[in-house]
């Protein structure tokens, strides 16, 4: 658990942490095969890890009204590519190259989610998360007609924005803590997982 993933304390002994941030740790760990940054940073202010989580998976893990779990995070790269993240693009981009069974889509979308290949309903997914994160805009009756249109329900709606409110807190902090991306994120989703180990 080396300084250079965070700015502040580090936790240096998992064995101290209370017991459900410890256990939720090594969840993360056996199923992904190592710990996330994100999660080490986090982890010495166990009230806001809980917070942060908990509203990441209410949000993520949840069934929407017809988000896709790869549509999620097709949101959280195109915001994070925005603010500059670079932990969020390449974490986030990793998961969306497995749930989307696609290698190229995470930096087709990073780099400019317009040309990348996607559908038209995707891409207003995508404007009208960048329309909240990146320009401050509201959601108007215009905003409304156009994305139902497209086959979103208000609670899709409500669901994209969330996401883009999110992760616009998850850039913020991770950037602030200078918290770089995991190496094994680059090439999962790329590789064969036994070849990536």
């Amino acid at each position: 658990m080396a300084d250079a993933i965070s700015r502040f304390p580090l936790v240096t002994d998992l064995d101290s942490l209370p017991a459900d941030v410890r256990e939720r740790i090594l969840a993360v760990q056996d199923k992904a095969g190592f710990i996330p940054n994100v999660f080490l940073m986090l982890a010495h202010r166990p009230d806001e890890f809980r917070a942060f989580f908990a509203y990441h998976d209410a949000l993520m893990e949840r069934e929407s009204d017809s988000l896709t779990k790869a549509e999620k995070e097709m949101i959280v790269v195109a915001v994070s590519a925005d603010h500059g993240c670079l932990y969020c693009v390449v974490a986030h981009g990793a998961i969306l190259r497995i749930l989307a069974k696609d290698a190229l889509i995470a930096d087709q979308i990073a780099v400019n989610y317009r040309t990348a290949s996607i559908g038209e309903r995707q891409r207003a997914m995508l404007d009208f998360a960048l329309h909240l994160a990146a320009n401050r805009g509201v959601l108007d009756d215009s905003w409304q007609a156009r994305l139902e249109d497209m086959g979103f329900t208000q609670g899709d709606i409500w669901d994209i924005g969330s996401i883009a409110a999110l992760f616009g807190l998850s850039n913020r902090l991770v950037s602030m803590a200078r918290t770089p991306p995991n190496d094994e994120f680059y090439l999962l989703g790329r590789v064969p997982r036994a070849a990536a180990n």
